[in-house]
C-alpha cells in the first residue's frame, strides 16, 4: 500500500501538463491564512486549533465545474461527496450529493441523506426545514469567493447538524473600486452545456455583485437528464470603514430525472425543485472589537414523482413539499487585553413546512405539517500566551423546542514553534437534532429521538520551508459517537422504528502538502486514511490525490490523479470500490479578454461506482470559453 501510495504521488506530481499559477495554487492549511469560519471574526489560521481547509476562486475557475462538491472531493482530505453522473445529483430516491467528513455526515443506512455535516453560506445554515440536510444542487461555483472546510466538530459556533464538520461559502465580493466582468460557456460529452456570468461593481461606498447560470445534460444514461438555472444579487454598503451593511438573495431551480439502478430501474423519476436563499447583515469592526447581526431566510419547493418499476402501474399521485429556515444571529468579539479574545452570540432558528401527496382526483394526504424552535447561546475564549502558545476553550447551550437542552464544549492548543512549524491538539464535542422527517414523516418515525452526539479528539502539525513554497500539515483524528439514529426492528410492535441506536468509533490520518518549485510549476498532494468500526456510506478509505501545476506566457495547464479505495457503495452485501481516476485540463489566453480551455475527466476510462448501481461514466470530455473585461 505504501508503495502504491508513492508512486500516485509522484505520478501526479510529475505528470505533465498542468492550471493556475503556481501562486494561486489550493491551500489545505496554510500558515498566515487569514479565515472566518473556525472562529467568528477574521483570524490568522495559527491562532487557531481546529484542521481548516481553504479552497479558493482561482482553483475553483481551474476546475470548470457548475459545483463546488468536485473540487472539494480532491482538495479537502478527509471530504467526500457521491456522485452518480456527469452533472446533477438531485434529491429523493437515487439523489447523490450525500457529503462525509471522517466517516460523520449521512446516517449509516444505504438511501438517508446528510444531516451530519453542516453546509454554510456566509456562516447561516444551509438545510432543508423539513428533512434537515443540505440540497447538493444548489451550492454552485458562480456564487464562491472561497471555500473554508472546517475538519471536525464545530457546534458550539454553528449548533445542530455542525458534528461532522463545516462547509462554509464564502460569496463574492469586489474589494477595489472599478467593474469586472466575466461570462464563462462549455459543451462537452453527453449533450453537456454550462454556462455562467457574473458582475461585479465597486464605486466609492457601494458594491454589488451579480451572477447567473444555466447548466444542462442529457446524463451519460437513458432518462438522465438534468437542467438547472441559477442567480446571485449580492448588494453592500459602506456608511464607514467601521460599519457595513450587505444583503443577498440566491435562486436556484432544476429539474433531474433518475433512471434508478441498472438493477433496479425506474420509470419517470422526476424531480423539479426551486431553492431560495435571502440574508442581510450589518456589521462593525474596530480595533478591539467587532461583531455584526444578521438574519437569513431558506426556503424550497419540491414536486417529485417517485416513478414506478417496469411492469407495474404509474403512480396517480406526486409529493409535494414546502420548507422554509429562518433565522437571526448576533455575535460581538472584543479584545479586553493583549492577546486576548473574547467572542460570545446568540442564534435563533425556526424550521418546518409542509408535505403531501397530491393525487389526480384532487385529493391531499398530508405527511407533515410541522414548525420547531431553536435558541442558543455561546462563548468562545482564546488567549496567546507569550508568542508561542494560543489557548481555546468554548461552549454553547443550546434548546430545542422537540427535544430539549444541550451543552456543547470544546477546547483546544496551538503551540507555534520554532522555523514556522506548529502543533495543535483539540478536543471537541459535536451533536445535531432529529430532523422533523426523522420523528414525524413516513414509517418509521419516532417523536421520541434525541439528539445524536461525538467527541473528537485531534492532533496536527503543519510546517512551511524555504520562504513559503513548501508548505505541509499531518493529523491524526479519534471520533467516538453514540445515539445515532438508526432503523430497527420495533421493541414494541412489528415493523421498523427509528431509534437512538447507532454507535461509530472512527479513528484516522490525514496529510497534505502543497511546493511551488518554481514561476512555472507547482505541485500539491493530499492524503486520508479512515478506520471505522461501523461501516459508513460515502467515506472511503483511502484518498489520495496528487497534482501538478503549470503556467508559461499564456498557456496554463494542470493534471491530477485522484485514488480511492474501500468505498463501501452498499452496506448490505458489503461491497466496496476501488478506482483511479485522472483528469487533465488546459486553458490558452488567446487575447487580453478571451482564454480557451479544456477539461477532459476519467481519462483512464474506468470503470467504477460510487453509488450502488449507478455506474459512473468513462472517459468525458469539455471545451470552452473565458471572457473577461
Amino acid at each position: 500500500m505504501t508503495f502504491l501510495l508513492s508512486t500516485l504521488i509522484v505520478a501526479a506530481a510529475s505528470a505533465i501538463i498542468p492550471a493556475t499559477a503556481p501562486n494561486d495554487t489550493t491551500r489545505n492549511i496554510i500558515m498566515k491564512e487569514v479565515v472566518v469560519t473556525g472562529t467568528r471574526n477574521e483570524t490568522d489560521i495559527r491562532h487557531l486549533p481546529m484542521t481548516i481547509s481553504v479552497v479558493d476562486r482561482t482553483q475553483i475557475e481551474s476546475e470548470h465545474q457548475s459545483s463546488i462538491l468536485p473540487v472539494l472531493n480532491t482538495q479537502v482530505p478527509g471530504f467526500f461527496a457521491t456522485s452518480r453522473g456527469v452533472m446533477g445529483y438531485g434529491v429523493s430516491t437515487g439523489g447523490s450529493g450525500q457529503m462525509s467528513m471522517r466517516g460523520i455526515g449521512g446516517p449509516a443506512q444505504t438511501g438517508l441523506p446528510t444531516t451530519g455535516l453542516l453546509v454554510l453560506i456566509d456562516g447561516h445554515p444551509q438545510y432543508m426545514g423539513l428533512m434537515g440536510h443540505p440540497i447538493a444542487d444548489a451550492y454552485q461555483s458562480m456564487l464562491v469567493e472561497r471555500v473554508e472546510v472546517v475538519r471536525g466538530p464545530a457546534s458550539v459556533l454553528y449548533g445542530s447538524n455542525a458534528m461532522g464538520g463545516v462547509v462554509n461559502i464564502v460569496t463574492r465580493h469586489m474589494a477595489q473600486d472599478g467593474i469586472k466582468t466575466d461570462i464563462d460557456v462549455s459543451a462537452g460529452s453527453y449533450g453537456t452545456f454550462r454556462s455562467e456570468a457574473a458582475n461585479r461593481i465597486r464605486h466609492g461606498k457601494f458594491s454589488s455583485t451579480i451572477t447567473a447560470s444555466y447548466n444542462r445534460s442529457d446524463g451519460h444514461r437513458h432518462d438522465m437528464e438534468f437542467e438547472q438555472y441559477g442567480g446571485y444579487l449580492k448588494l453592500g454598503y459602506d456608511f464607514s470603514q467601521r460599519w457595513k451593511l450587505w444583503g443577498d438573495v440566491n435562486i436556484t431551480h432544476f429539474n433531474a430525472s433518475n433512471p434508478g439502478e441498472t438493477f433496479d430501474p425506474y420509470i419517470d423519476n422526476d424531480q423539479s425543485i426551486t431553492r431560495g436563499m435571502a440574508s442581510m447583515a450589518i456589521e462593525n469592526s474596530y480595533d478591539r472589537t467587532s461583531g455584526a447581526l444578521s438574519f437569513f431566510v431558506n426556503w424550497g419547493d419540491h414536486y417529485i414523482n417517485d416513478g414506478y418499476q417496469p411492469g407495474k402501474k404509474p403512480l396517480d399521485y406526486r409529493f409535494n413539499s414546502n420548507d422554509l429556515m429562518l433565522g437571526v444571529s448576533w455575535y460581538q468579539s472584543a479584545q479586553f487585553f493583549s492577546g486576548n479574545r473574547i467572542t460570545v452570540g446568540v442564534d435563533y432558528f425556526h424550521f418546518g413546512g409542509k408535505a403531501w401527496n397530491q393525487y389526480f382526483d384532487g385529493i391531499k394526504d398530508y405527511q407533515a405539517d410541522r414548525r420547531q424552535d431553536e435558541v442558543a447561546a455561546y462563548a468562545d475564549f482564546r488567549q496567546d500566551i507569550a508568542q508561542w502558545l494560543t489557548l481555546d476553550a468554548g461552549v454553547r447551550f443550546d434548546h430545542h423546542s422537540q427535544t430539549g437542552n444541550e451543552v456543547i464544549p470544546q477546547a483546544g492548543l496551538a503551540f507555534r514553534l520554532p522555523d514556522d512549524t506548529e502543533i495543535k491538539a483539540m478536543a471537541s464535542r459535536g451533536f445535531r437534532n432529529p430532523t422533523i422527517r426523522e420523528m414525524y414523516m413516513f414509517p418509521p418515525q419516532n417523536p421520541d429521538l434525541q439528539p445524536e452526539s461525538l467527541w473528537s479528539y485531534e492532533l496536527s502539525y503543519t510546517g512551511r520551508e524555504t520562504g513559503n513554497s513548501l508548505t505541509y500539515s499531518a493529523n491524526l483524528f479519534y471520533i467516538n459517537s453514540k445515539n445515532l439514529i438508526m432503523r430497527l426492528p420495533n421493541p414494541n410492535g412489528s415493523g421498523m422504528l427509528n431509534q437512538n441506536s447507532g454507535h461509530i468509533e472512527n479513528f484516522g490520518a490525514e496529510a497534505a502538502i502543497n511546493y511551488v518549485i518554481n514561476r512555472h510549476w507547482s505541485i500539491n498532494a493530499n492524503y486520508s486514511w479512515l478506520h471505522m468500526e461501523n461501516p459508513v456510506l460515502a467515506s472511503p478509505e483511502h484518498k489520495l490525490y496528487g497534482g501538478a501545476n503549470f503556467t508559461h506566457g499564456r498557456w496554463n495547464a494542470s493534471t491530477g490523479v485522484q485514488y480511492v479505495k474501500g468505498l463501501y457503495t452498499d452496506l448490505d452485501s458489503g461491497h466496496k470500490e476501488n478506482f483511479v481516476l485522472w483528469n487533465l485540463s488546459a486553458s490558452y489566453r488567446a487575447t487580453k479578454w478571451l482564454t480557451l480551455y479544456a477539461r477532459g475527466e476519467n481519462l483512464l476510462a474506468r470503470k467504477y461506482e460510487i453509488m450502488a448501481g449507478y455506474p459512473m461514466p468513462k472517459a468525458t470530455f469539455i471545451g470552452g470559453i473565458h471572457i473577461d473585461f
